[in-house]
């Protein structure tokens, strides 16, 4: 089978009622990307050649997004809510009689691998023109049930509900997704009705309308965690919490060490070289590239940020969008950066603020610097030289220009540029005025005892 013979069908009509938000629930997020997100990478990545995205009425925000993701992505609007049979009925016109394999996925299950959907597409044929995806569940009691026989043929699926006390007893239950053959797929769900108590029409119905034509149908397995739905926020943070675990485990096995993995949370396109390390507590938000060698330490936060070579992040650093960290340069303890590029050997070691900024190779700002970028309107650019020395508690009010080598004094607010190799100095001259001290506490004292009738 060739991918360009295979149709997938998402079916992302659900409000999400139980979500409780205004958000389309399979715009809500895991590891910094919307559940239908993930669902799509995973299409995408098993190279399907005709993505059909199914919806309800008015969920334009959902179709921007799919667009976004897959720009050719066809969608079709199921008018009402009839039910997963229906929704595909709805995909029939897009999905076009070229294909050979109609695959339907969920759009709230983010968890599902796209090593999974080929296998299904591997396993569709001729011969074999139903597949359905199941799994061992721990507690398959919410679960509708795959019937085996001897050959281990799916016979039916049977919903927890209508299952006889030795169907209860099965483990293998239904996954949700399906691959059939095209010629099969809509003449099959032609002929399924809606005589249930919910009056909706049912995909898995299309399993036993095929055996009852002599059609074979059989089963791929995934685990109970792939193909967990999301319909409610404590399933989505058990979604979080599983795709995090993921996450963690493929860092982990590319040679990343973690000293606490558990507290380390990475968003699906972290990429992380071989030897970095993660202290405990550590944030990436999307669009981190963290190269060989580095060190985060912990309860740092980094997004939209590339850090290179033997750099060195943190403690409590936050790192923000726009940020190069170079080679064997050091954010330190409490620093913020944004939009900035920090080049090699550069140290911003403690409780600075550096953004809108360069600091050129090997220089050194003191603690307490900041980077005055912003007038209330617009943002201005910071230019530090390689080798300058930044003083504690300077501010660089932006636009200016920092030379290389140049050295600024402690505390000084500098406004202008400054030459390179050149010292600049711009605070108040200090004085000092003797036993000024002893005057005034004496003053402040004795009106002290006035006040309180000494």
């Amino acid at each position: 089978m060739t991918r360009g013979n295979v149709s997938t069908v998402i079916l992302a009509a659900g409000r999400g009622t139980r979500m409780k938000s205004r958000l389309p629930k399979v715009l809500h997020a895991i590891a910094g990307r919307p559940l239908l997100g993930h669902v799509l990478a995973a299409v995408e990545k098993a190279d399907v050649a005709h993505p059909v995205l199914v919806l309800a009425p008015d969920m334009d925000s959902v179709a921007s997004f799919a667009r976004s993701v897959l720009p050719g992505i066809a969608t079709v609007v199921q008018p009402s809510p009839r039910g997963t049979g229906d929704a595909v009925r709805a995909a029939e016109t897009a999905v076009g009689q070229g294909a050979g394999v109609v695959l339907v996925v969920f759009g709230d299950t983010p968890l599902v691998r796209s090593e999974t959907l080929s296998q299904m597409i591997e396993c569709c044929t001729e011969e074999m023109p139903v597949v359905v995806l199941g799994f061992e569940a721990v507690d398959p009691a919410p679960y509708g049930r795959l019937v085996l026989d001897e050959k281990d043929m799916l016979v039916r699926i049977v919903e927890a509900k209508d299952a006889s006390p030795a169907e209860r007893e099965i483990r293998l239950c239904n996954g949700g997704a399906m691959a059939v053959r095209r010629e099969h797929m809509f003449r099959l769900l032609a002929l399924v009705g809606n005589d249930n108590a919910s009056g909706e029409y049912y995909l898995p119905d299309v399993v036993g309308l095929a055996r009852t034509e002599g059609l074979p149908c059989t089963v791929v397995r995934a685990t109970e965690e792939e193909i967990q739905g999301v319909n409610s926020r404590a399933d989505l943070a058990a979604a979080e919490a599983a795709m995090q675990r993921r996450l963690r485990k493929s860092a982990l096995d590319d040679g990343v060490t973690m000293l606490d993995p558990d507290t380390v949370y990475l968003s699906f396109d972290t990429k992380i070289g071989s030897d970095v390390t993660i202290g405990q507590n550590v944030v990436f938000g999307p669009g981190v590239r963290i190269a060989e060698g580095a060190t985060i330490k912990a309860f740092s936060h980094i997004e939209g940020a590339s850090i290179a070579e033997g750099a060195e992040i943190g403690p409590f650093a936050r790192i923000r969008p726009g940020t190069e960290v170079g080679r064997k340069a050091k954010i330190g303890n409490f620093v913020e950066t944004k939009k900035a590029k920090i080049e090699e050997g550069a140290k911003v070691s403690h409780l600075s603020y550096i953004g809108d900024a360069r600091v050129g190779a090997y220089a050194n700002i003191g603690a307490g610097t900041i980077t005055c970028n912003y007038d209330g309107y617009d943002k201005f650019f910071t230019d530090i030289g390689s080798g300058a020395f930044v003083g504690s508690n300077t501010s660089l009010v932006a636009p200016v220009t920092i030379g290389d080598g140049a050295y600024i004094g402690s505390g000084s607010v500098i406004t202008k540029d400054v030459a390179s190799d050149a010292l600049a100095v711009a605070r108040g001259k200090q004085f000092e005025k003797g036993g000024w001290a002893t005057k005034f506490r004496a003053a402040h004292e004795s009106v002290k005892k006035i006040s309180s009738g000494e």
